[in-house]
């Protein structure tokens, strides 16, 4: 059989680029595909639900590269632990959960600590997930766990983090 130069290459090119596929599917993923892990707060967040008391563990997502990383690659997390996302002022917000193979409840809060929604969100979905007003704080939980905590819309947070910025903490820290 009489190959021609561009069947030698082709041939070749094909081979390394199987190869390199398979090496990169064999390489440990980068540090930023592997999820972000956040240090633990050492206070509970505290929601008032109609049932009593809920305490999550939470990471705190508070400046812009934590906040748009936030639980993406993460693909499992405690039923009593979460993510809230801080924000500056309160503004609308939409979030989406490309890169999250996690389900998750995410549920939007108000400057005086009030749940204004709580959304579902589905695994790699690019979709706009968002509440219908202006919010500045956002807590990720599993999926569902919402619902069996009896956390729902006007459901009270608590958090220094969220008493600071609604004013019910000391009012010196408040400013």
């Amino acid at each position: 059989m009489n190959r021609t130069p561009w069947m030698v290459a082709a041939t070749s090119s094909v081979v390394a680029l199987s190869a390199a596929a398979y090496l990169s599917l064999q390489a440990p993923l980068p540090a930023s595909a592997q999820g972000q892990f956040l240090e633990t707060d050492p206070t509970p967040l505290i929601a008032e639900t109609s049932s009593g008391e809920r305490r999550f563990t939470i990471e705190v997502a508070d400046d812009p590269a934590e906040r748009s990383t936030g639980l993406m690659f993460r693909k499992e997390m405690a039923d009593d632990h979460g993510m809230l996302f801080v924000f500056e002022q309160t503004q609308p917000l939409s979030f989406w959960m490309k890169n999250t193979p996690m389900r998750l409840d995410l549920i939007f809060v108000g400057q005086d600590g009030k749940v204004r929604a709580v959304r579902q969100g589905e695994p790699f979905s690019e979709a706009a997930i968002s509440p219908r007003e202006p919010v500045r704080f956002v807590l990720e939980l599993k999926a569902g766990t919402a619902e069996k905590t009896g956390i729902v819309d006007g459901t009270e947070l608590r958090h220094p983090l969220i008493d600071r910025a609604s004013g019910a903490g000391n009012p010196a820290e408040a400013q």
